[in-house]
């Protein structure tokens, strides 16, 4: 497996798929993202709450670990999944989608952000693999609890990464714009971490201080 990415970047937008349905469903903007998957996180903290019945303390314990535990998912994933790229055209193609457009137009504001479909999709899956997990160690009904705090990971750091792409940065996070530029423009293969540069300290990964 090769973690070569390209640090070659284009102005413009990405053409993902001929049929313009299928296209569509590839661009979201901020206020429908806000709208979508904050109206899912507030349910289903509501549902966990209201109707799962778990322990409010309790739930804000697993919903806090939840958001600690994205970081890594989020170092992990984009290391090894999205920068995952292969002679073989199905993860060619895989890599284009998921992540090589956005390298090749970093500046696409309209795929900067996990359009909702394919996003409630995966969430769903995601959704099952922990439920599969909490379940095989006998505490199934704390998924609920996990879940939209893992969630909520996801979408600030979605809006994070679109922040470090059309914002300036504040004068307190510069670091975090600075880091993720790195990754971009110049170390492809360092810098993955988003959020945080955290795990890219622990895994070896930070770009060299020049």
């Amino acid at each position: 497996m090769s973690l070569k990415v390209t640090t070659e970047h284009h102005r413009g937008s990405a053409t993902i798929f001929k049929n313009s349905f299928l296209e569509s469903l590839t661009k979201t903007s901020l206020t429908q993202n806000i709208i979508v998957y904050g109206s899912v996180i507030v349910f289903l903290i509501y549902y966990a709450i209201a109707v799962r019945g778990i322990d409010p303390l309790v739930f804000a314990g697993f919903f806090v670990f939840a958001l600690f535990t994205w970081t890594l998912a989020e170092y992990l994933l984009h290391r090894y999944l999205f920068h995952w790229i292969s002679d073989n055209k199905f993860i060619k193609r895989f890599h284009f989608i998921m992540h090589g457009s956005h390298h090749l137009f970093p500046r696409d504001t309209e795929r900067l952000l996990m359009p909702p479909v394919p996003g409630l999709l995966m969430a769903s899956l995601l959704f099952l693999m922990f439920y599969g997990v909490f379940s095989l160690l006998g505490y199934s009904n704390y998924t609920w609890a996990f879940f939209p705090g893992f969630f909520l990971g996801y979408l600030l750091y979605s809006f994070l990464h679109r922040a470090t792409h059309v914002a300036k940065p504040p004068r307190r996070f510069k670091y975090i714009w600075r880091h993720h530029s790195l990754h971009h423009y110049k170390y492809p293969n360092k810098a993955f971490g988003v959020s945080t540069p955290f795990w890219d300290h622990v895994f070896g990964t930070m770009p060299p201080r020049d």
